[in-house]
């Protein structure tokens, strides 16, 4: 169940087909089957809500760095979750947890304030969400008090206007973060735990646009310091993905195929260890041609057919994925990155940094 400021988030006494929501002591009409749609409404109107989002945006950007030339010092140790994945960390063994690169996505962070195990997901799809969420509760305790959840990311993508860039009118740009909202509040909403909801910073709340119309999210990436819970916008280089990025990139897109992950998010981190577990996945050997033809695309053409907000990517988008086709022309066959479908186990240096196990 969700609550805000204490107060739950619960049923009225409306008669016939119809239920309410209790929100800080005002009925908002929920009808039968709506599922989290009237949620997001209310949420989206609530006042602590809506200020705490607005500190949000307004924070500065911490900029985590692990490489040499980075703009700081040495990260503080971190772990890191791409799209799909989900990992739940120790206050005594991280300092900061989380995410980026997210447009359509939302940032999912559960937080067990008493222990201050810290679970973060990085969601991109509403048939994960049931699943996910399950996976992300099972280190945080079976404490009776409600754990604290923050969802950041998402912004208005359905849009009535077709997406401009470089002079040219595409195709319109499809909504995909408004039914992955209404999912998470759904299902965290008829959870038997209680989710104290302190940031609700998606849609509305974190949409901009650039000097075409276009819609953008304003924060798509954030860390949660483990020992406090307090949460920043922030955003990773190259190095900070780190262990395995290409990999791990690669199983967001071969993932939807391979049956063992249906419904579930990408197991990545070993909790008690903290050591980073890739787990397997596998593909067909025509990934390689399919990876040959896409490389062949022009850089626009890339964002048009590769992503879900053409107009909102990063700078590194295309490279990423030109990265991604590169590895599986080389490696065509799963077997050779994940051999017996074991995963990649990766340990953490005295350094902070990764190094290769099995």
């Amino acid at each position: 169940m969700l609550l805000i400021d204490g107060e739950p988030v619960s049923t009225s006494p409306f008669s016939g087909s119809s239920r309410g929501v209790r929100l800080l002591g005002c009925w908002t009409k929920l009808l039968v089957g709506s599922g989290g749609r009237e949620l997001v409404a209310a949420l989206a109107g609530n006042p602590g809500l809506r200020a705490a989002s607005e500190r949000l945006r307004d924070a500065p950007e911490r900029r985590i760095s692990s490489g040499p030339e980075g703009e700081e010092a040495a990260a503080p140790r971190h772990v890191y979750v791409f799209q799909r994945e989900f990992a739940t960390v120790d206050p005594a063994r991280v300092e900061l947890v989380g995410t980026d690169e997210v447009t359509t996505c939302v940032g999912v962070v559960i937080r067990n304030n008493k222990t201050g195990m810290t679970s973060i997901s990085h969601m991109d799809f509403p048939k994960i969400v049931e699943g996910g969420l399950k996976q992300m509760l099972q280190l945080l305790g079976d404490d009776n008090a409600p754990f604290d959840v923050h969802l950041i990311g998402g912004f208005d993508d359905a849009s009535t206007k077709v997406v401009h860039s470089s002079g040219r009118n595409h195709s319109k740009q499809e909504g995909y973060s408004y039914p992955l909202c209404c999912r998470i509040l759904e299902v965290l909403h008829k959870s038997r735990q209680q989710f104290h909801l302190r940031t609700f910073c998606v849609l509305g709340s974190n949409t901009t646009t650039d000097s075409y119309g276009n819609t953008q999210p304003i924060i798509s990436g954030f860390v949660v310091e483990t020992s406090s819970g307090s949460v920043s916008p922030a955003s990773f280089d190259m190095n900070s993905r780190c262990p395995d990025e290409v990999v791990r990139r690669i199983r967001v897109s071969v993932s939807s195929y391979d049956p063992h992950w249906q419904g579930r998010l990408l197991e990545t981190y070993d909790t008690h260890n903290d050591a980073f577990q890739i787990a397997a996945a596998c593909w067909m050997p025509n990934w390689a041609e399919i990876a040959s033809s896409l490389d062949q695309l022009s850089d626009s053409e890339v964002l048009l057919q590769c992503s879900t907000s053409p107009a909102a990517e990063p700078p590194h988008f295309v490279e990423n994925e030109r990265r991604i086709w590169r590895y599986l022309i080389e490696n065509p066959y799963w077997e050779d990155t994940f051999p017996k479908y074991k995963p990649r186990v990766f340990h953490r240096t005295t350094d902070g940094r990764w190094s290769r196990y099995s």
